[in-house]
């Protein structure tokens, strides 16, 4: 009897400091909306064939911008983030990410990371974000944290880019 006494203890104890734990995690950048919809097949908006590794669209309030080299009219109806938006073909397939520095944004600085090659790279403080793997994980140490993740919806050749839920 003393020993189911001793194990319902542990249990409830053990329930209780699972439940404040708080597992969700919480990005310093802040959860702008985002909606953007590249056709891959007939370039309506950017003509991204994302075919190669490495090739990337950026969009953000200047248009949309394929490896740095091409810009096209953003639509009216499109939402790019807090600090703009990456797509990215990595090794494993398709990633998307805001490209608002976290280390900069959980200081109250709206900074924008520039691509540079597999790199997103924070202008301000100088984290390096790497986006061949498809993680954006910070390299150089000042961060903790990668950049915000998105959530891309392939369908009918286009990518739709969203807020993850």
């Amino acid at each position: 009897m003393r020993c189911f006494g001793l194990i319902s203890s542990f249990c409830a104890l053990l329930i209780a400091l699972c439940s404040c734990e708080n597992t969700t995690f919480q990005s310093s950048v802040p959860a702008y909306p985002v909606r953007v919809t590249i056709d891959t097949k007939m370039g309506e908006l950017v003509h991204f064939q994302p075919t190669s590794i490495n090739s990337y669209v950026v969009v953000n309030n200047g248009g949309y911008f394929l490896n740095d080299k091409y810009v096209l009219p953003v639509h009216v109806t499109d939402a790019w983030g807090y600090g703009g938006v990456v797509v990215y073909v990595s090794m494993n397939g398709y990633a998307a990410f805001d490209l608002a520095c976290p280390y900069c944004a959980g200081r109250g600085k709206k900074s924008p990371c520039l691509m540079d090659g597999i790199y997103a790279v924070c202008p301000t403080c100088g984290e390096k974000y790497e986006l061949g793997s498809g993680y954006a994980l910070p390299q150089t140490g000042i961060c903790k944290e990668r950049l915000r993740a998105l959530r891309i919806i392939p369908s009918d050749g286009k990518l739709t880019v969203t807020q993850k839920q």
